[in-house]
């Protein structure tokens, strides 16, 4: 199975280059975030057509996350399981899709850490801890893909220096990651690929894809019994040229059964 995650940065906008991507990549399961878009116009028909179910939780304007399976799209769930407080800002959604429990998430991006969204942030991540036990044994085939706005250590930046006292790096984020992994979760492409300078997001600002200046804050997280068969994992930096790209490149990773 290729599970794959991209954050998409407006679907409106995005949505040739995705069926494009979906073409040549094939992925068997896609986990989209920031699709920016409500349920009532999110494309199901256009994702058909190429193959894939798909289920979304979108409140309009901002945010919004989205699942597309070609191997089957069964007990959904839009937001936290109860009885966890709903995801009023849309960023979470399930499915069990292959036998395997997927969640497409899209953590709060925190903006400083003297911010309430900071709080809001570390107090999201919290919820998704507790989300996963609710919806998964601990033994199961779970997948938690998507933009998780933290890179887990400083070599998933392409600078250390030009973080320091800012999010994305903060200890207390890095200890909440620390915390899904403690429950056995995998980082399936740091694992696959340990060398450093491997990003998924690089600012449209100032060059900074062609200049490299990237963060790796895109993630697959694998349960055990998954992570053990990964055989291949990629970030698809072409994805991320040419015309109306997003800031974010899909994160691709072949697990075999």
């Amino acid at each position: 199975m290729r599970i794959a995650t991209w954050n998409v940065n407006s679907l409106k906008i995005r949505l040739p280059r995705v069926e494009e991507w979906l073409g040549y990549a094939r992925p068997d399961v896609v986990c989209l975030q920031e699709t920016k878009l409500a349920d009532a116009t999110f494309p199901h028909l256009a994702f058909s057509a190429l193959g894939y179910e798909s289920v979304h939780h979108g409140g309009g304007q901002w945010n919004g996350v989205a699942i597309l399976s070609r191997v089957g799209v069964d007990d959904v769930l839009a937001g936290f399981a109860s009885p966890l407080d709903p995801d009023s800002d849309t960023r979470i959604i399930t499915a069990r899709c292959g036998g395997a429990v997927v969640s497409s998430v899209y953590v709060p991006n925190g903006r400083s850490l003297d911010s309430d969204h900071y709080q809001y942030k570390l107090a999201w991540l919290g919820k998704l801890r507790q989300h996963l036990d609710l919806v998964s044994g601990p033994d199961e085939r779970v997948a938690v893909c998507g933009d998780f706005n933290i890179a887990p250590e400083d070599r998933d930046v392409w600078d250390p220096k030009a973080f320091v006292g800012a999010t994305h790096v903060s200890q207390p984020e890095r200890d909440a990651l620390g915390a899904l992994e403690e429950r056995g979760l995998v980082d399936a492409f740091r694992a696959r690929y340990p060398d450093d300078r491997l990003y998924s997001y690089w600012d449209y600002r100032a060059g900074d894809f062609h200049e490299h200046r990237g963060m790796r804050i895109d993630l697959v997280l694998l349960s055990q019994p998954l992570a053990v068969g990964v055989t291949w994992a990629l970030v698809d930096r072409n994805a991320r040229k040419g015309k109306l790209p997003s800031d974010h490149a899909p994160v691709l990773v072949d697990v075999a059964d």
